[in-house]
């Protein structure tokens, strides 16, 4: 297999679970609400669905697929509770928006360490800090998996990267394509013209928080499944400011970010296949794995100026100001 399939191949695993945590942060940021909490809401996520898929693994075997889905489905349940807070504290409790997200990330942070540790010693009888998830299956499409280049995107396929897909489509559609999505859109922008037509602003908000924990959950599974086969609290600490930048970069819309994340996702794979190819210590490993964020740090530079953020992002809404 050549090294510019391998990158394809690489960076469209990393690619696809940042795209899908960013459109969480679209749905919330569109709808108004600032959230900087997707750092935490990927993680607690991530934890609740690997804990499951460890239970199940131990009763249906590691041959069984049943765990991995359920893992899925669960990190979502679970990032979806968790955002319920951030929802809570920055809609119902009118808190700072940028406060709470931060304080929601070093609450999932210590929070899935510590019940990791507990439930490992506790309950599994073993001293780790790591939920075993095991290797994910891959698959191939045959045929066009042949072609030059773009058959790298068929081969050795997550399957959760399909997943993603299918969502991110559904995402896309909900968002632009219908009256929800209009009115969601027009929270972040002018939520007293929402609420004079009759919307109810608060709702909205709400329910847009509740998608991007989703999304960010089921990002954070995918990333314990692709990066190490195993889950511990400090595999995705950076990705949810990564897929920050990304949607700020993507100026809020989908398909851009979606160019945003690609290129995050391209060159820590590329980065990582040089080392390799250049033979150099496993050090330097780690050392390309900056390069999404340098990335960051230049785009920054040259795009941040165009950058439009929705007009109330971050607004606390008072009805009684209409």
């Amino acid at each position: 297999m050549s090294i510019l399939n391998t990158i394809i191949i690489d960076g469209m695993s990393f690619t696809l679970p940042l795209f899908i945590m960013a459109i969480g942060g679209i749905y919330s940021e569109r709808s108004g609400i600032t959230n900087l909490a997707l750092e935490g809401l990927q993680g607690m996520g991530a934890f609740v669905g690997a804990l499951v898929a460890t239970i199940l693994m131990r009763s249906m075997g590691t041959d069984s697929a049943v765990p991995y889905y359920m893992a899925m489905l669960f990190a979502v349940i679970g990032g979806t509770v968790y955002a319920m807070l951030h929802a809570l504290l920055c809609i119902r409790f009118r808190a700072n928006q940028v406060i709470s997200g931060v304080v929601m990330n070093i609450l999932a942070s210590a929070l899935t360490a510590f019940l990791t540790k507990s439930i490992n010693r506790n309950i599994f009888g073993a001293a780790s800090d790591k939920f075993d998830l095991g290797v994910s299956a891959r698959f191939t499409v045959p045929g066009i998996s042949k072609i030059p280049i773009l058959g790298a995107f068929f081969t050795r396929v997550y399957p959760f990267e399909v997943i993603i897909v299918v969502i991110a489509v559904i995402a896309w559609y909900f968002l632009y394509r219908t009256t929800f999505g209009m009115r969601l859109r027009a929270c972040g922008d002018n939520p007293h013209a929402v609420d004079a037509a009759g919307g109810d602003v608060a709702k909205t908000r709400f329910i847009a928080v509740l998608v991007s924990g989703a999304l960010s959950g089921l990002a954070g599974i995918c990333f314990a499944y692709s990066i190490s086969a195993k889950f511990s609290s400090d595999i995705y600490v950076g990705y949810g400011y990564l897929a920050i930048a990304g949607y700020i970069f993507g100026n809020w819309n989908l398909l851009p970010t979606l160019g945003a994340c690609l290129i995050f996702g391209m060159s820590r794979s590329a980065g990582y296949q040089i080392v390799q190819m250049l033979g150099m210590p496993s050090a330097y490993s780690d050392l390309v794995m900056i390069l999404p964020y340098v990335l960051t740090l230049v785009l920054l530079i040259f795009l941040s100026k165009n950058n439009h953020a929705p007009a109330a992002l971050g607004e606390i809404y008072d009805k009684s100001k209409r």
